[in-house]
């Protein structure tokens, strides 16, 4: 019973692990391959692009500043993909997520960078 219940819980430790170490920036990620072409999918994979390269910050040492470096851009990506939605998507409730997502990740790059000029 001891031995399943820790393999079962290293199970559990080792897929975020593995997950995280993957998506970390500067490791060698794959390129996004759509399946289909078309102008939403081009600027989907832009955005993403765009946004994979402004996380690539040269970190400081420091865990709170680092976290707030890497997160005005990842949100300025959700906005970015999110722009790209109200411009190509068509369902209501999408384009409502959408608009709350530009409002909410605008709001935290906000605080964000007011932090930053006050540390």
């Amino acid at each position: 019973m001891k031995a399943r219940t820790l393999l079962a819980l290293g199970a559990l430790v080792a897929v975020p692990v593995i997950a995280f170490a993957q998506g970390m920036p500067g490791m060698d990620m794959p390129a996004m391959t759509p399946a289909a072409e078309g102008p939403a999918t081009g600027a989907y994979v832009a955005a993403n692009d765009a946004m994979m390269a402004a996380m690539n910050v040269e970190l400081t040492g420091d865990p709170d500043r680092d976290f707030v470096l890497m997160m005005i851009p990842h949100h300025q990506g959700a906005i970015d993909m999110a722009l790209i939605v109200l411009q190509y998507g068509t369902d209501p409730e999408i384009r409502a997520i959408a608009e709350a997502i530009i409002a909410a990740q605008e709001a935290e790059i906000a605080q964000f960078e007011a932090w930053l000029a006050a540390h």
